[in-house]
């Protein structure tokens, strides 16, 4: 669900990360008022289960990948403003360290993911829980939340791609950018998220947030126990597991290379050209492209990268924690 760059139009992009502007803006506010010194680097721990969940990538019909992405999670824990913001930070390291989403296109993939899934997610979420007042409606909610966030997620993506060859082409009348329409695009995004992608979804969240219940439930509950070593405990078994990531092959659906998007087939018949703005368009070099290292092996570059990215994450909002003034208050669910 990366979308990288020259897929959208930098009209698309511009507008995308002017959408992105105010939900940015309110969420940092309500970040700054409601979330504690002590708590501020839970945010880290939460933007590395994204950044950990998001290189899980596993084979979903069509011969494409895809992956969960852990927003519905991250907002039952942290609540949806929080989510966003950590989310978002996974989402730019993903694109500035290890090119995984575009630049331009980072407005557009936070609108996806930082936005609309742990926004949807959390309140069908807690509309469940209100009223299914039990441990089962709880989980009924983080799986019903869970599972409908991340497709919602993938059908605006889709809608993203498939208006580019509606509203931008050249002189011949062919797309500029994406060259898959509506019909095209919402069919391939929205069933293998249906079938597969979302389950991962729902299941990668009920797994963590009933870990994190079990050995830390501070994280969730206000005045409960925290024990934030056992979490952190996860994260490293976690990141010692992300290789098996590299056993789904294919390429996500609209994350082609120029040099592969001339050979995809779609309905029988091969692409057959690069799209203008896609062979001349932007291009920026990332340090460890696709999770990689120069002369490491596959395996090792990718447990190097997880743990890179974790580290700048839980590094990052701790250093956030220090300029923090000390105030009373906890996270509200």
């Amino acid at each position: 669900m990366h979308i990288p760059d020259n897929y959208l139009s930098p009209t698309t992009c511009a507008v995308m990360g002017a959408a992105m502007i105010p939900v940015w803006s309110v969420a940092i506010k309500k970040v700054k008022d409601e979330i504690t010194k002590v708590k501020m680097p839970l945010l880290g721990i939460g933007a590395s289960f994204s950044f950990l969940m998001m290189m899980f990538n596993i084979p979903l019909p069509g011969g494409t990948t895809g992956h969960a992405v852990g927003g519905t999670l991250l907002a039952i824990l942290l609540g949806p403003f929080s989510a966003c913001i950590s989310v978002s930070i996974a989402l730019l390291i993903q694109a500035l360290f290890f090119g995984d989403g575009g630049i331009l296109a980072f407005g557009a993939n936070c609108f996806n993911m930082a936005f609309v899934l742990p926004f949807l997610g959390y309140f069908i979420y807690k509309f469940i829980k209100d009223r299914v007042k039990t441990e089962k409606g709880e989980y009924v909610g983080i799986i019903a939340g869970s599972y409908l966030g991340i497709n919602f997620a993938a059908l605006v993506a889709a809608i993203e791609f498939g208006i580019q060859p509606l509203l931008f082409t050249n002189a011949a009348g062919q797309p500029l950018y994406c060259p898959y329409p509506l019909a095209v695009s919402i069919p391939a995004m929205t069933i293998p998220h249906l079938l597969v992608a979302g389950v991962m979804e729902a299941i990668f969240t009920v797994a963590i947030f009933a870990f994190i219940k079990k050995v830390s439930p501070g994280i969730i509950y206000e005045g409960a126990k925290q024990k934030v070593k056992l979490v952190y405990g996860l994260i490293v078994a976690l990141i010692c597991l992300t290789p098996l990531g590299l056993l789904a092959t294919g390429t996500a659906w609209g994350e082609w290379g120029a040099d592969e998007i001339t050979n995809v087939a779609s309905s029988g018949q091969v692409l057959g050209y690069v799209p203008q703005g896609m062979a001349n368009g932007f291009n920026f070099e990332a340090i460890m492209p696709d999770y990689s290292v120069h002369g490491l092996p596959a395996v090792a570059g990718y447990i190097l990268s997880a743990i890179a990215g974790v580290a700048i994450m839980v590094i990052l909002f701790k250093i956030i924690s220090n300029f923090k003034k000390d105030k009373t208050g906890d996270i509200t669910r």
